[in-house]
């Protein structure tokens, strides 16, 4: 059953504005979104100071280097998707991969945070699209909506060509065009009428 809330699978997009320099031109695929509070992973942030054949031994998970569909498990990036529980990980996947654990976002997207599915993408086994973020982002009651009002944030509904195959550092010039907003155009300075 998939779950329906206000903004679930929407991006949200860092407003020139925002004052938290951890989310400067951050792009966040919101996973849950709800009365009690809100998470989502940061998608266009590279995690440092490891790397995806280096997590797999941390994990003791079994891996061909040349691994997943012909990509090279080097090639694999790994996401900084944000700033709380930065040790745990969380896998933003296509849905033609579903474990007992995954929750359903969409009809074409899903996650799952389980060793199970890093065993399954290094062997080859696993989704067809993901990404795999180490840490997420999350907001208490009312605080995401206090955030939106004083204009910190837009939202859009991603595609997967953004979300999956896009370059990190094009993924917030590349959602703000598909909102129609030339980026040279924007002021770090927000009002409201």
């Amino acid at each position: 059953m998939i779950k329906a809330s206000y903004l679930d699978g929407q991006l949200l997009l860092a407003m020139p504005n925002m004052t938290d320099p951890r989310f400067d031109r951050s792009v966040i695929y919101m996973c849950s979104h709800s009365e009690e509070g809100a998470m989502g992973l940061v998608i266009n942030n590279c995690a440092e100071n490891i790397d995806f054949p280096g997590l797999l031994d941390q994990l003791d998970v079994d891996f061909d280097p040349y691994g997943h569909r012909g990509r090279e498990m080097q090639e694999v990036i790994l996401h900084a998707g944000g700033p709380v529980e930065t040790g745990r990980g969380f896998i933003l996947h296509s849905a033609d991969y579903i474990q007992d654990s995954t929750l359903i976002i969409s009809e074409t997207v899903a996650l799952t945070a389980t060793v199970d599915i890093l065993a399954a993408i290094a062997q080859g086994e696993g989704p067809q699209d993901y990404i795999i973020a180490l840490g997420y982002t999350g907001w208490g009651a009312g605080q995401l909506e206090s955030e939106i009002q004083r204009n910190s944030w837009l939202n859009i509904e991603p595609d997967e060509e953004l979300l999956f195959r896009t370059d990190l550092d094009l993924k917030w010039p590349r959602a703000m065009a598909k909102l129609g907003i030339d980026i040279s155009m924007l002021s770090s300075h927000a009002g409201n009428a």
